[in-house]
């Protein structure tokens, strides 16, 4: 089994935990695999009503991409980099079920990401979001994407070209954290919410979901397609790399 995602079932909500915390749940492939696997299980379970995704530790929901393993990559497994993506996202997006995120910490980059496209989120005062992948030499082009269709163009912008991380009360001024509660109450609060959205009617539920999920369609398979060709072109220069090894070096002397 791959590591760094545990699951569990509580009263027909799915519990789906990334449980690396030594490096902040940063995903690899296999955790993302792993996590792939999770949420298209849960939602053809007949047992499971609703979903909820969050993080090991107190410190953060997930740090995103796990850079030792991107520092590695060039034009080719840039591309099959973005597929993995393209069906991790896919089947977030097609959740026939309601998600949501219980947001223990930082949510930065990807994981933000993940974090927008689901249906709730939940958080507390500590919690941080952004989108920093400028700041270690990585394009950000399904980032821009996802926040545009909930953030407008302006907040893409500012939070794709300076890299910079949102405090938890902006979030929720800005309407992407739902709930700002305790930090003791962040789970069961998140658990409290899948329990009443799980107990409506499965088939609106489904419908409107679907609904949901084709309106941006055609812009998700044009985001895809935008982001194999930046990352290829990056990725063959090598900027990412030399940027991710001085950001590491960085991070180990502090």
């Amino acid at each position: 089994m791959a590591v760094g995602v545990v699951e569990e079932l509580r009263n027909g909500v799915a519990l789906i935990r990334l449980d690396k915390p030594e490096v902040l749940n940063a995903w690899d492939r296999p955790m993302r695999s792993r996590l792939l696997n999770a949420l298209r299980s849960a939602d053809a379970d007949p047992l499971v009503r609703a979903i909820v995704l969050t993080g090991t530790g107190e410190r953060a929901f997930c740090a995103g991409q796990d850079l030792r393993e991107a520092k590695g990559f060039d034009a080719e497994l840039a591309e099959s980099w973005i597929r993995e993506w393209e069906a991790l996202y896919d089947a977030i997006r097609s959740l026939t079920k309601p998600l949501v995120v219980a947001l223990n910490g930082l949510a930065a980059g990807s994981a933000f990401q993940v974090a927008l496209l689901a249906d709730f989120r939940i958080g507390h005062a500590g919690v941080r979001m952004g989108q920093p992948e400028i700041n270690s030499g990585i394009a950000s082009i399904t980032g821009p994407w996802i926040m545009r269709e909930i953030l407008g163009v302006a907040r893409t912008v500012d939070l794709t070209l300076s890299g910079r991380m949102m405090d938890a009360e902006e979030c929720f001024r800005i309407g992407i954290i739902n709930r700002l509660v305790p930090r003791e109450q962040v789970l069961g609060e998140a658990l409290a919410l899948a329990h009443e959205l799980g107990a409506k009617a499965p088939l609106a539920m489904r419908l409107d979901k679907q609904w949901l999920r084709e309106m941006t369609e055609p812009g998700f398979r044009t985001c895809i397609a935008a982001a194999i060709r930046a990352h290829r072109e990056s990725y063959a220069s090598g900027e990412p790399a030399r940027k991710i090894d001085s950001f590491l070096n960085r991070e180990a002397r502090q």
